[in-house]
């Protein structure tokens, strides 16, 4: 699926290391409640994701977890 082909990408990992940023910059930095706290903590998953190369949604759509097993999927 090209959606996980290409969050399996180096743009992919760029964009989920960058929405991580955004988003605990928005959670922890702008927002001080339990609604900034969540998007905070989501935040901090996509970074891990983004430095770690794993995907989340991948295997909602019968895809590997790791970038990796991804491109190799995919080749």
């Amino acid at each position: 699926m090209k959606f996980s082909k290409f969050m399996a990408s180096r743009s992919g990992r760029l964009l989920r290391i960058v929405a991580g940023v955004v988003l605990l910059y928005v959670g922890f930095g702008i927002m001080h409640n339990i609604p900034g706290y969540i998007i905070g903590a989501i935040g901090i998953v996509a970074l891990l994701a983004g430095v770690f190369n794993f995907c989340i949604l991948a295997p909602l759509f019968g895809m590997p977890f790791m970038g990796r097993a991804i491109r190799e999927h995919h080749q």
